[in-house]
């Protein structure tokens, strides 16, 4: 295995690159998956990566020309998944077909959690109120799964920014507050479930983010113990090693391989909203961690990412990555690039009227 000190660089690139993004983009949708750098159009579009790039998109400072046709495409595919109910379809083929059933299943919460992203950052009042609409359309809905209702609370948290008393996610954050999972009582595995398995850390920043709704002091404590707890066990020599495509349980070997850019970036998502909840800088560190490891600061020693393009790999294995720029790992990356470049610092609060503690 490489050494992994060979890789690091004294200024790291962290420019919001756009142009793989926009490779991947079409009038109808976003390529889920590459060959090299080619979208691998005969795999069609899905509602999990458009919300990404949704979230991604909205939070950005617009500064790209191609920004307000991307956000324009990626807002239109979400709402045209959305069905009466709430429920959403996932899948669709590149000429504009939905080939699923409606459901509430992770990209159910990924689209309310995008929707809400918009409606509070989109600088365009007409696309925001669209966002607004199709937040509330979705908020009739509800998940079975713990991660699709993390994801749609941290869209109901953001629709909080753009109407503080929006009777939808006030409902949804209250039944959220109630069932997302708790730390266990072993203090060498707390973690809810047997196994870790995909993009853990949206579980702890649900929990910070609806903590600091309702004022729930034991409620932030858990969920800041769940991510520290996480991001350790994760970590190795100051680097992150990353539970890989197969989960990990306590006892499993380490490094494990293949290692998902999708944990990292949920991992920087979590480390922001701590942040900005906590105002501990010590979450600044983890962000900048996560970066490092797309840069490089890896169990590879390679970096999972193209400076030039803005693209990100599908995969760190024990010899270098996996060379294909699916949308999924390049949205990793850009989150993770676009979270260190502001930190979060300005971010404005969860606005006055929240709910009190204890409903």
């Amino acid at each position: 295995m490489p050494t992994r000190t060979a890789s690091r660089r004294a200024a790291p690139d962290r420019t919001v690159r756009l142009d793989h993004l926009v490779r991947l983009t079409t009038p109808t949708g976003l390529f889920e998956h590459a060959l090299g750098s080619v979208p691998r159009v005969e795999h069609g579009m899905c509602v999990d990566d458009v919300a990404r790039a949704l979230v991604v998109m909205a939070r950005s400072p617009h500064s790209h020309p191609e920004a307000d046709t991307l956000i324009r495409t990626y807002l239109r595919f979400v709402r045209s998944a959305q069905r009466p109910g709430g429920l959403l379809h996932n899948r669709r083929s590149p000429d504009g077909r939905w080939l699923d059933e409606p459901s509430a299943d992770d990209h159910w919460g990924r689209a309310v959690w995008a929707l809400g992203t918009a409606a509070a950052h989109l600088w365009d009042g007409e696309l925001a109120a669209v966002a607004l609409v199709g937040a509330s359309s979705a908020l009739a809905a509800r998940s079975p799964h713990p991660r699709a209702t993390a994801y749609a609370a941290l869209g109901a948290v953001q629709l909080l920014r753009a109407d503080p008393r929006h009777d939808g996610a006030l409902r949804l954050l209250d039944e959220a507050h109630a069932v997302l999972p708790r730390s266990g009582a072993d203090p060498r595995w707390p973690w809810p479930d047997a196994r870790l398995t995909y993009a853990n850390a949206v579980l702890p920043e649900a929990m910070i983010a609806v903590a600091d709704v309702f004022a729930d002091g034991d409620l932030l404590a858990d969920g800041l113990l769940l991510l520290d707890w996480l991001v350790t066990e994760q970590t190795v020599d100051g680097h992150l090693s990353v539970v890989p495509a197969g989960g990990r349980g306590p006892d499993d070997a380490r490094p494990g391989f293949d290692q998902q850019p999708i944990e990292v970036a949920a991992i920087a998502e979590a480390a922001a909203t701590a942040l900005r909840v906590t105002r501990d800088r010590r979450w600044a560190t983890v962000l900048d961690r996560c970066a490092a490891w797309f840069e490089g600061d890896n169990d590879a020693a390679v970096p999972v990412r193209d400076v030039a393009t803005g693209a990100g790999f599908d995969g760190l294995e024990p010899s270098g990555v996996n060379r294909n720029q699916g949308a999924e790992s390049t949205l990793a990356w850009l989150a993770c690039a676009q979270l260190v470049g502001s930190l979060h610092v300005g971010a404005p609060p969860v606005p006055a009227g929240r709910p009190a503690a204890g409903r």
